[in-house]
Formats: C-alpha cells, sequence, structure tokens
C-alpha cells in the first residue's frame, strides 16, 4: 500500500508500505517495513526503510506545512533515506523531490514534479488508509517497556 504517491508521468517518486516488520513481537510489531520507489526517464531506484508510528505522525504534520507552503525534510536520521519536498521549487517552478541515501550507496536523487492542484489531499487519504490498515496496537508505556493498547 502506498504511503506517498507523486507521479506526473515522467516522474515517479514513491513510498510503499509492505507490512508489520515482526507481527506479535512487542518492541517490533508497529514498525512497519516500506521502500523508496524513484522511477525518471534517467535514473530507476528502490531503497528499503523501516516506519515507526512517530514516522508517520511526522508525515502528518510534513503535509500540513507543506500545506502552508513550506519545505519539508521527512526522515533525516541515521540509516535512513532524507527525503525533503518543496511545494513550489523557483527554479522549476515546479513541487520538487529530492531523496538522499546518505548511508549506504551515497546517491541522491533531484525530481521536479508538474503535480495537480490538490496533490497533498492525495497524500492525506494514503495517510489515512495506511493508519487504516496497521493501526498502533502498542503502548510504549516507558523507555523500552511495551504493553498491547486495549
Amino acid at each position: 500500500m502506498e504511503l506517498i504517491s507523486f507521479s506526473d508521468g515522467d516522474n515517479v517518486f514513491r513510498v510503499r508500505v509492505l507490512g508489520r516488520r515482526s507481527p506479535g513481537l512487542l518492541h517490533l510489531h508497529d514498525r512497519l517495513d516500506a521502500e523508496v520507489l524513484i522511477t525518471s526517464s534517467f535514473v530507476s531506484g528502490r531503497l528499503p526503510m523501516s516506519l515507526s508510528p512517530a514516522d508517520l505522525e511526522t508525515w502528518s504534520r510534513a503535509l500540513d506545512l507543506l500545506a502552508a507552503g513550506q519545505d519539508i525534510c521527512w526522515r533525516d536520521e541515521a540509516h535512513s533515506p532524507v527525503i525533503r519536498i518543496q511545494p513550489h521549487n523557483e527554479e522549476h517552478g515546479a513541487p520538487a523531490v529530492h531523496v538522499e541515501d546518505p548511508s549506504s550507496s551515497c546517491v541522491s536523487v533531484f525530481l521536479p514534479m508538474n503535480l495537480e492542484e490538490r496533490w497533498i489531499d492525495g497524500q492525506r487519504r494514503l495517510l489515512e488508509r495506511v493508519l487504516k490498515r496497521w493501526p498502533s496496537e502498542v503502548l510504549e508505556s516507558s523507555p523500552g517497556v511495551y504493553e498491547w493498547r486495549r
């Protein structure tokens, strides 16, 4: 299921959720395996990643910032692809996505994209679908202490 999906016909950027990392194990149950997919006429690539419930919350806040016209950086942490999105890139006059893989391949891809007017609303719908399919079922009651939500 897709969490993020941008496409203008020539360039495609997606974050696809593959499923729970370790269903049934309290400390890993809510972690989701995912992948970044990039396709353009010049390059295509795939990067594995893992998402926590906190990552989904920060993506929700990032969508609010994008809607307000602000650039965002999502997932700027060690061992994770860095995803930067500009709602309006001055040079290209369109939204743009910049993905970096500093921990593994050291590759960086910049994709200006001609997206539809209400593209952020579409991303919110995708996030809602992911949250509905894989709701947070584990509570961290104190650091390192987990229990099932009731």
